[in-house]
């Protein structure tokens, strides 16, 4: 069998690795000229089953009318965007009552569980190296309201899967000191074991040489434009240059860019481009570095270590369409945040030091992923991972190599599939 699939994201190169396992020939087409340059380049940094919930929880509608006044919401919408998101946004909107959207969160919590169980095969491969690390990530709560609603919620997930321990003041200044000079503002935190970071960049980087050393083909610069149609299959897929490239099989995984060449084979993608920021700054032999992965929902931002030598800070999204350009008072508003949250730290960093980055991650109307078979009988989805597709990438390939080999899946594909919004 041969397959082809489109994009060398996390969710592309994750199918090939597991495609190449199952003897299958597989060749992988990318528009960047090196793999992991698109949404996986800047991301969170953080493997994270603690936070897989859709963003449109209930009384999103209230939250977004609320930021309208706000100079920088934590979610905002541009009005470029607005035409695309009529028919997705009502979608959005109706999944978000209290009962859809749990239901969401499940199945979010399924698929990550089972990726991080799948994620210790890669730690164990030689020379594949991503800067992994297992502290588990704390979530802070300036109110003792804001944290009791927080456990009530975790609590609800413990029965699937979800470990965390409930931590005082002191509890938290012990497990991350840099974080004392803000401690009279700390009420209380969740202290989740289970989660995880590492670079996802270098873990594109490590797989790319992984699967050519075991005979995959990966083309750079190559950006797929339509699908050839014969009898109900895809016989191929051209690029810019009128260059077409033909498999048994074909897989789109390209993220935001899914929709648009899923149009080509009269398949309607409900994915739509979330802008999201984040800078990275140099650790340095900064004492006041942070040590383990902390999120502050109150600031709608997370700060984590990256390797040894860095430290990412992501958060905001926006509906912004397809513009690319970073907004320095995005970028300005993360530095803010991070003085708000570490404050010697970040008293620390020069100007010139701050690497800033957006992208666009590809978000389905539910907040769940869309994985598995199309109308069209040859052609599959691996995308729409909305803001943790680093935490799901290694259960979403997976499950989508099964399904293409029939083997039989670990968990069911069913609630991931694109016919669930038929």
């Amino acid at each position: 069998m041969r397959v082809v699939i489109i994009g060398a994201g996390l969710a592309g190169l994750a199918a090939a690795h597991y495609l190449v396992d199952a003897g299958v020939n597989v060749t992988v087409l990318e528009r960047q000229p090196g793999p992991g340059l698109e949404t996986s380049f800047g991301n969170g940094a953080l493997l994270h089953p603690s936070v897989v919930a859709p963003w449109n929880s209930p009384g999103i509608t209230r939250l977004l009318l609320s930021q309208l006044c706000q100079s920088q919401p934590a979610l905002k919408i541009r009005p470029s965007a607005v035409p695309s998101l009529f028919g997705w946004g009502l979608r959005f909107l109706r999944d978000s009552t209290a009962d859809k959207f749990f239901a969401n969160t499940l199945k979010n919590l399924r698929l990550a569980l089972y990726s991080l169980d799948l994620m210790r095969a890669f730690r164990q491969m030689p020379n594949f190296h991503f800067g992994s690390y297992a502290r588990g990530s704390l979530q802070i709560f300036r109110s003792e309201s804001a944290a009791e609603r927080a456990q009530t919620w975790v609590e609800a997930l413990v029965p699937h899967g979800l470990t965390y321990r409930c931590l005082q003041r002191d509890d938290v200044i012990q497990l991350e000191p840099a974080l004392e000079q803000i401690a009279s503002s700390i009420a209380a935190a969740t202290h989740f074991p289970g989660d995880e970071g590492g670079d996802a960049y270098q873990f594109c980087d490590a797989m790319d040489r992984s699967l050519r050393e075991r005979g995959a083909k990966l083309f750079y610069n190559v950006t797929c434009q339509r699908f050839l149609l014969e009898s109900g299959c895809v016989s191929g897929v051209v690029d810019d240059r009128d260059r077409s490239f033909h498999a048994d099989v074909y897989v789109l995984a390209a993220g935001s860019y899914s929709p648009a060449l899923a149009r080509t084979a009269r398949v309607r993608l409900p994915v739509r481009p979330v802008k999201g920021y984040s800078i990275t700054l140099p650790r340095g032999n900064r004492s006041s570095a942070p040590q383990i992965p902390v999120g502050d929902p109150a600031l709608h931002i997370a700060v984590v270590p990256l390797g040894r030598d860095r430290i990412r800070v992501a958060g905001t999204a926006e509906f912004a369409s397809y513009d690319a350009r970073i907004d320095p008072s995005r970028v300005a508003n993360l530095m803010n945040m991070l003085r708000r949250l570490y404050p010697a730290f970040a008293l620390t960093v020069q100007p010139g030091e701050i690497q800033p980055w957006t992208g666009f991650r590809p978000m389905s109307p539910d907040g769940v992923p869309i994985i598995g078979t199309t109308p069209v009988k040859n052609l599959f989805l691996n995308t729409g991972h909305g803001h943790f597709g680093w935490t799901v990438a290694a259960a979403s390939g997976k499950t989508v190599a099964d399904i293409i080999t029939q083997a039989r899946p670990a968990i069911d594909p069913m609630p991931y599939s694109l016919s669930r919004f038929a």
